[in-house]
């Protein structure tokens, strides 16, 4: 394959860079050559899937502004599978002058005779090298002789999206930003209108006011957006929006990480914050309590267990027989776990970190839902368990408190973003659930209490040398390493800790938790110390507590 402009686009060095879960990431400087490649790919996988539309991203999250990435988005929105991010990886690391050979092998052997009724749409987020990285992406896709099409600049949930109506020609929604705004608002609506009618007073507990933290991304411009088609319903009060650095002590990761609110934000006890991350897929909510004056987090355990909650009561009500289950990673906290297992009793599977893992197990039931602690997560309908929901919803033969049950989870349905985590369409469905419910955040707090926790992150010379098994719950590789954990965590009460490799840069991230923050501290410095002897650490050694 003969790629016009290929020399403009040419690696400026030899590092190797894979494709993982979030697609690729690393200094928006390194990106130009990668993601002309993945458009001449992007194209490739279209005519693989007879001509359906691929979507591309070009986004690095919640990392610093001076980092990029790009991940390709399949047509039902799903995420690439394991065999393409092979090809991905491959592709993006062959010599220049290499390029079109090794494109030309894969199509052959892939059986792709043309490109040219293949289509490719994409968007960006609001980073600095974003913009020349949207040039290099669309040279890529017009050299393989593609068609394309530039949505500008878009949260990454709403790329998904359009990639999903787009292929469903239409059938899950206006396949343009404005569609995927008319789709959400107009079920949180109907939804809050429903409450508030069957209420019939005025909500005693729940304000309908949120202080937003937009992390200073590309999400902070869509707020106005949505805040103008609701109205009274919801009050946003923006900060962190757009005038200063991206991600930069502000934003979901920040705040779950550090545990603490975003620097520079004043919260009174009492108010409901939440905040984004840099692309808008992932959100936690916290709050200053009114008595004990401490931080609380309600992150997306705190999430996924209001919504399972919410969701199971509904799906009783309609009388139907739909199978509901959480889907969690090693991170969620044990005691999210316990509340899920023992008190909502609904059915919780663990799988290894990554939304393409959560997502398909999801499928798994009729109803998924699935959140990682760190906020990113959705809910997931199967196409017969719609099908029903909307049978029943018009059978004559069935109660009216049994069609009305059906008629709202549909629109619950239709407020959630099914094709990934969503931070946008997750803040309006937890709003509409808290109104409800007529809860404020603490109620909402006090369903369950979390065991205190700690994040580390150890600098290794190679992130391949830790390996894990049972959903990387356990370490496998080096040998000890598994026991010398075990006999940290038999030291603390409530104990719990493991270890897993970036996906992304080298490091091993720690994860620990126990009866008290202390015990907590101390137990990931335990293991951070384990890590950097046995898996060849860098810098300093971590210090105990």
């Amino acid at each position: 394959m003969q790629l016009t402009g290929l020399k403009d686009y040419q690696k400026v060095d030899e590092i190797p860079i894979q494709y993982g879960t979030a697609g690729f990431r690393t200094k928006g400087s390194r990106l130009k050559h990668v993601i002309f490649r993945m458009g001449a790919l992007a194209a490739i996988r279209s005519a693989c899937q007879k001509g359906a539309t691929i979507g591309v991203m070009i986004t690095a999250s919640h990392n610093p502004e001076e980092d990029n990435g790009v991940k390709l988005v399949d047509p039902m929105g799903e995420m690439l599978g394991p065999e393409w991010e092979q090809y991905a990886t491959e592709i993006a690391n062959v010599p220049d002058s290499e390029v079109g050979t090794a494109l030309q092998k894969l199509t052959k052997n892939l059986g792709v005779t043309t490109l040219a009724n293949s289509r490719v749409v994409f968007a960006r987020d609001t980073r600095p090298s974003s913009p020349i990285l949207a040039e290099a992406l669309e040279a890529g896709i017009k050299a393989a002789g593609a068609q394309c099409q530039n949505f500008g600049l878009l949260t990454t949930p709403q790329l998904h999206y359009i990639v999903r109506c787009i292929n469903s020609n239409g059938e899950y929604g206006k396949p343009t930003e404005d569609g995927y705004f008319e789709k959400l608002t107009e079920a949180f609506v109907k939804l809050r209108n429903i409450r508030k009618a069957k209420k019939m007073k005025k909500l005693e507990t729940y304000k309908a006011c949120l202080y937003l933290d937009a992390a200073n991304g590309v999400g902070a411009g869509k707020v106005p957006i949505l805040q103008s088609k609701l109205g009274e319903l919801l009050q946003i009060n923006l900060v962190n929006d757009g005038s200063g650095k991206l991600n930069h002590e502000c934003g979901a990761d920040f705040v779950k990480v550090q545990q603490k609110p975003p620097t520079g934000v004043n919260m009174a006890p009492g108010q409901r914050w939440a905040s984004l991350d840099g692309d808008a897929d992932r959100i936690v909510f916290y709050f200053i309590g009114t008595t004990d004056k401490q931080f609380h987090l309600l992150d997306g355990d705190k999430i996924a267990t209001l919504v399972a909650g919410y969701l199971k009561d509904l799906v009783q009500a309609t009388g139907l027989s739909l199978n509901l289950g959480l889907v969690q990673t090693a991170y969620a906290n044990g005691s999210s776990t316990r509340y899920i297992t023992d008190q909502l009793q609904v059915p919780v599977a663990c799988v290894p970190t990554g939304v393409k893992h959560l997502h398909h197990k999801a499928q798994e039931f009729d109803i998924g839902v699935y959140f990682e602690a760190n906020g990113h997560g959705t809910a997931i309908v199967s196409d017969t368990s719609y099908s029903s929901l909307k049978k029943a919803s018009q059978d004559s033969t069935v109660s009216e408190e049994q069609k009305e049950a059906c008629d709202l989870l549909l629109s619950v349905i239709d407020l959630i973003n099914q094709t990934v985590g969503d931070a946008i369409s997750d803040l309006l469905l937890v709003e509409m659930i808290l109104a409800a419910l007529d809860w404020d955040v603490e109620q909402w707090n006090q369903a369950y209490t979390d065991l205190p926790n700690r994040q580390l992150k150890v600098k290794v010379k190679d992130r391949s040398v830790i390996q894990t098994t049972d959903a990387e719950r356990k370490a496998s590789f080096p040998k000890d390493l598994q026991k010398a954990i075990d006999q940290s965590v038999a030291k603390y009460s409530h104990g719990r800790s493991f270890v897993r490799p970036s996906g992304t840069e080298d490091i091993v991230r720690v994860y620990a938790e126990a009866v008290s923050q202390d015990a907590a501290d101390k137990l990931a410095n335990e293991v951070a110390v384990l890590v950097f002897k046995m898996a060849g650490g860098l810098g300093e050694e971590p210090k105990l507590h």
